[in-house]
């Protein structure tokens, strides 16, 4: 008994070391430095403990060990966006129709119908955004008479991106608007060929965003449900992290329910997140208010504050021609983010008006060295070379969105994506969810790998698109450098944490068309499973 004790002894250190999961028999994908493609992978205090083959990793295992076999499907790091509007979609989410994915108007009209017996008589329903006409086999975008028939007895309202919206008669009485001069500034009707109303609204940005507002707010419950499900829904689809740049009409209250799953352990995605002022030239007394007690990077690994964006003031966003007044008063911000240490992620969508921005970031850099605190510029879809290489000296980042996959214009061109990977420039693919665009990210690397539009139309200049290895790169250890967390996620190597999504196929072999269909099987943050489907 003696002699045996010490080899007892051993075996329970081994066991005590041993790791919490193991995934064997597998392809798994790890984007290192040369895109290694491993068997099997070991989880242990929700990180990566090992890596190799199945008998090596199998051989690891102890009585308690869960052990996952994989049955030869793929598994990549987990999916990062790096610019999703995730905290606001999440609120409504469970109170919305969704329309990503319907391919024709019948299944978006039945998608109306099945929330109509789902929620009392009189109850809204709201389609928010991430659609497109293109979308559907009909190649247009519902009627009044087909929304109201899908739905009789409730008030519907669709808007399409910021620019159109439909209501049914009851929508339009539920929310007092009687004629066009009760509409929101820069709003009109929408007139048919015979000179009727349609039952459409189109106007401005800020008239749709002002449309919307007149809706009814989801109540605390509400917005707790739709975080949760929202989440989960992410999940499924492989994402485990986003970067939430801010933007229009997120107010301090409506953190509320994200601030409460975080408290209570509930998040299912790790979310990086910035604030913006909300009031027209008042914009730095409200940054500085909401910051007072939230230094650069306050938070855990699950929710972190990541600095101030996507729109620093009113009187720059989509400004093409800035007066001297309006930069000083974006310097004045743009300083003292620096500063403080924060990151600044600003939208621009023309390089042809891009020198006026990067014109503000050089003077900052006189002063105080922005190297290293990952500003970023995101929708600069047609950056040259030229901005590239200024980009590069201050250490800007690009954050790129699949803005032309609903609806490429004439001569739209692919972002010049291998040229910044030859400059340097660190890129973090995503969407820009979900007003305007789809939250699914295989929809976004399909778009990368092709170019092509939801209609199947093509897109220019795609010798920079990149290769499925680049493109899932962009969409992890890309994303991951937003947030100050490549040495911590964004690829499958030991020491880093263990967020994975199984895939439903090899994405490094489907034909590309088909990697939009993609979803994930099992998805794990930090070693801990977060969505499972069969045979899982």
């Amino acid at each position: 008994m003696k002699r045996l004790l010490p080899g007892l002894m051993m075996a329970c250190a081994l066991w005590a070391q041993a790791p919490d999961t193991v995934l064997i028999n597998g392809k798994i994908l790890t984007t290192d430095a040369n895109f290694t493609v491993q068997q099997a992978l070991a989880v242990r205090d929700g990180k990566i403990a090992a890596l190799g083959t199945t008998a090596n990793i199998r051989a690891m295992a102890g009585p308690s060990t869960r052990v996952i076999d994989l049955g030869g499907r793929t598994v990549i790091p987990g999916l990062i966006d790096s610019h999703m509007h995730g905290i606001r979609a999440a609120l409504s989410f469970s109170s919305e129709v969704n329309w990503i994915g319907a391919r024709s108007l019948p299944e978006a009209l039945r998608r109306i119908t099945d929330a109509a017996r789902a929620k009392p008589a009189g109850s809204w329903l709201i389609v928010a955004g991430g659609w497109t006409a293109d979308q559907f086999a009909e190649k247009r975008p519902p009627t009044q008479a087909e929304l109201t028939a899908a739905a009789p007895n409730n008030p519907v309202y669709v808007q399409l991106g910021y620019s159109w919206a439909i209501l049914t008669p009851a929508g339009y009485t539920k929310i007092g608007i009687a004629n066009e001069a009760s509409l929101p500034a820069g709003a009109r009707f929408e007139r048919g060929a015979d000179g009727r109303n349609t039952g459409a609204i189109a106007g401005s940005q800020p008239a749709i965003v002002a449309l919307f507002d007149k809706l009814p707010k989801p109540t605390a419950e509400e917005q707790l449900d739709g975080t949760r499900s929202f989440l989960r829904e992410l999940n499924r689809l492989g994402l485990t992290g986003f970067v939430d740049p801010g933007g229009n009409n997120l107010f301090p209250a409506d953190y509320q329910a994200i601030q409460k799953m975080w408290r209570d352990g509930q998040l299912t995605v790790r979310i990086a997140y910035a604030l913006n002022g909300q009031t027209a030239g008042k914009e730095f007394d409200e940054l500085q208010n909401l910051t007072q007690l939230l230094p650069m990077g306050f938070g855990d690994e699950m929710l972190r504050f990541n600095g101030i964006g996507e729109r620093i003031t009113f009187a720059m966003n989509n400004n093409d021609q800035p007066t001297a007044e309006q930069k000083e008063k974006f310097l004045q911000i743009a300083r003292w983010a620096a500063g403080r240490g924060m990151a600044l992620t600003m939208h621009w969508p023309n390089n042809s008006s891009v020198k006026e921005l990067l014109d503000i970031f050089e003077t900052v850099n006189k002063d105080i060295p922005m190297t290293g605190l990952r500003w970023s510029i995101a929708h600069l879809e047609d950056a040259s070379e030229a901005t590239l290489q200024r980009m590069k000296a201050l250490g800007v980042g690009w954050t790129v969105q699949n803005g032309t996959y609903f609806g490429a214009r004439p001569n739209t061109l692919m972002p010049a994506l291998n040229t910044a990977r030859k400059v340097g420039v660190n890129v973090g693919a995503g969407t820009d969810a979900h007003r305007v665009m789809s939250y699914n990210p295989f929809t976004s690397i399909q778009w990368l790998l092709d170019g092509k539009t939801v209609a199947g139309a093509g897109i220019g200049r795609m010798n920079e698109a990149p290769n499925r290895e680049d493109a899932l790169r962009l969409y992890t250890i890309g994303s991951a450098w937003f947030s100050k967390d490549e040495a911590k996620r964004g690829t499958l190597e030991v020491g880093k944490l263990a967020d994975l999504a199984v895939l439903s196929g090899d994405y490094m072999t489907i034909p590309i068309a088909e990697v939009g269909n993609l979803q994930s099987l099992l998805t794990m943050v930090g070693g801990k499973v977060v969505y499972s489907a069969a045979p899982f």
